[in-house]
């Protein structure tokens, strides 16, 4: 039986990878200009990416906003591998890192449709809901555990 193998890395390390599964899921996909996924920063960002039989089928990037908030987005996975858990397994990684780095709190730009994804992660909405690249999204946001 194959798993799932999560691995936090630089762009430069698995910039090929990553840039594969959001040209699909964002710009096939959700039809989402190319120029708003890929925005210029990736390359100061740390990435989450997920290999199925070493190829890679989701991808998470996190981003420090501050020294107090971070921000998890382009989260993505293939359709052939969604509804099997890995969305959540990319995101309790990203939670995880986050964690360790001893960041106070993390947000998310949940697309509307997923924010229940979201909550039962532990992310609260905030504010009311607002279009990003054409898709509607609410802004979620979650506290370390260790610093409430």
């Amino acid at each position: 039986m194959s798993s799932i193998v999560l691995k936090v890395l630089s762009y430069s390390e698995a910039a090929a990878d990553i840039k594969a599964i959001r040209q699909v899921v964002f710009q096939v996909e959700q039809d989402v200009d190319p120029t708003l996924d890929f925005d210029g920063l990736d390359e100061t960002s740390q990435h989450i990416v997920a290999y199925l039989d070493q190829k890679p089928i989701g991808t998470a990037r996190i981003r420090y906003l501050t020294d107090q908030l971070a921000k998890i987005e382009r989260v993505a996975v293939l359709s052939a591998h969604r509804g099997q858990g890995i969305g959540k397994q990319i995101m309790a990684a990203a939670i995880d890192f986050l964690d360790r780095q001893n960041m106070p709190e993390s947000k998310v730009h949940a697309q509307s449709h997923a924010a229940a994804f979201y909550q039962k992660l532990g992310f609260q909405q905030q504010g009311e809901a607002f279009h990003e690249a054409g898709i509607l999204h609410i802004e979620m946001r979650r506290s370390h555990p260790a610093l409430q």
